[in-house]
């Protein structure tokens, strides 16, 4: 019996940091549907990766577990950031746009949005 030898490595780090090889996807965003317990079967019908791929990817993050936990981490908190950046330049802009007035005809869908906030809001 013969092993099979993968030449080419699923894992492979780019400029986008761990990645699947031939793909844009990150291993970070795969650690994204980890840390919520997927099964492996939606990450991999999510992300349309192969039965091959998607176990190579799952045995690198397992078996390199501190390692791509750390850069995973650095990912969360540089992503974290860059989105308190980007509100808060644009929070005027928001609040500009808050404080116009309704357009004429939008009365009624406007009553209805108020409505279902407050019935979200009372749950």
């Amino acid at each position: 019996m013969t092993e099979k030898v993968n030449p080419q490595p699923t894992v492979v780090r780019t400029s986008r940091g761990l990645s699947v090889a031939g793909t844009r996807i990150t291993l970070y965003s795969i650690m994204d549907c980890v840390k919520a317990d997927w099964p492996p079967k939606l990450i991999r019908d999510w992300f349309n990766l192969t039965d091959e791929q998607i176990n190579d990817v799952l045995d690198y993050i397992e078996a390199h577990r501190s390692e791509v936990e750390a850069e995973y981490q650095i990912v969360i908190q540089q992503a974290d950031e860059i989105r308190r950046y980007w509100q808060d330049r644009n929070q005027e802009h928001f609040d500009r746009i808050a404080a116009m007035p309704p357009k004429p005809g939008q009365e009624k869908i406007r009553a209805k949005l108020q409505a279902r906030k407050e019935q979200r809001e009372s749950v």
